[in-house]
């Protein structure tokens, strides 16, 4: 057995003892019934996120806490995609961080905010690691929207970002920015998984390229999107919902029909009852992320399996997100229950 498949062997027997070490709802809901952002981080620092709120200073707010946390899921990540050999799908799902960090920075240059300003939520940890500062310096530095996309117009994905200013110039929606920077990182990953030809990776993934297609027709209806617009959006699609599929939930008349389509596929349970669009789309969402979180557990029922060291990166992230989440509620004074039923976490 040669080095690298040995690596590989123990990187996936990490991820099941790490596994293990995943705070349960019980250890969450104790954090959303902190009374302030104080008794979280004090209730943080009897978990295993010690280190990572250390460094918050006071006097504390959601925001810095998430930061923290960030840092922290990067160091984790790199180092499981370092562990792994540098696996191809491991860099592209890596790139979740300087997708969302180039996303802030044309939102804010977009709402004319100064790079002081940005530079106050944006945290480059991530690129650090990886040797990709300048790039989202280039764009910081810039003095307004045009100039920090023409600023990165080297990336092989400037075309998107040209197109995503183009829309948010017709439009004055700044949501564009996430449809099309998601755009950019799925259809990454959907490349990656493409090339790994792995099939349990393919699963884990699968779904994650389904949701962002999905999501992205049912947002383009409610944006009142022409149907070409909504077409640029997609990527790749995949076994599980083909281009027939997306193209007729694209000509749909509206979200309900379009959601109507999925009644034949795998993801019928998940449609929502609802009257109303908005609700409906969020319904959908969360019903989504349930699903994927619970694929992904899945993926531990094969031991030695490179998915195992796929699913926890990704476990891991969700209880990050989990965590800012409750960061948020508590300092908005945001009742438990509304908290708890927001969590992406098993049922029990």
């Amino acid at each position: 057995m040669g080095s690298g498949s040995s690596q590989k062997i123990f990187t996936t027997v990490k991820s099941f003892s790490q596994r293990g070490k995943l705070l349960s709802r019980a250890d969450l809901q104790t954090l959303a019934e902190s009374r302030d952002l104080d008794e979280l981080v004090t209730r943080v620092k009897n978990t295993k996120y010690l280190d990572s709120v250390s460094s918050v200073s006071k006097p504390f707010t959601a925001e810095k806490i998430e930061s923290a946390m960030r840092m922290h899921l990067a160091d984790i990540q790199n180092s499981i995609t370092k562990s792994s050999g540098s696996a191809k799908i491991l860099i592209a799902y890596f790139q979740k961080f300087l997708i969302t960090d180039l996303k802030l920075i044309l939102k804010g240059k977009a709402l004319g905010k100064s790079q002081e300003e940005i530079e106050s939520y944006v945290n480059l940890h991530a690129e650090e690691l990886v040797k990709q500062r300048d790039v989202i310096l280039k764009a910081l530095m810039a003095k307004d929207l045009d100039e920090a996309a023409s600023n990165l117009g080297s990336l092989e994905f400037s075309a998107d970002i040209t197109k995503a200013v183009t829309l948010y110039n017709e439009t004055k929606n700044i949501q564009v920015f996430d449809a099309y920077f998601d755009k950019i990182l799925y259809q990454n990953i959907s490349n990656a998984v493409r090339n790994s030809g792995d099939q349990d990776v393919s699963h884990i993934f699968g779904m994650d390229i389904d949701f962002y297609n999905i999501m992205s027709v049912l947002r383009g209806h409610f944006w009142e999107l022409e149907d070409q617009k909504i077409e640029d959006l997609l990527v790749t699609p995949t076994v599980t919902t083909p281009k027939h599929l997306l193209e007729r939930m694209t000509a749909a008349e509206n979200v309900a029909d379009a959601l109507d389509e999925l009644s034949s596929t795998r993801y019928k349970d998940l449609i929502p009852e609802s009257e109303d669009d908005a609700e409906m789309i969020s319904k959908f969402e969360h019903s989504f992320e349930m699903a994927t979180y619970k694929a992904v557990n899945g993926s531990f029922s094969k031991m030695f399996s490179f998915a195992t060291t796929v699913a926890i990166s990704k476990l891991i992230a969700y209880e990050i997100r989990n965590i800012s989440a409750i960061a948020f509620a508590v300092e908005q004074k945001i009742p438990i229950e509304t908290t708890m039923a927001k969590l992406i976490i098993s049922e029990d």
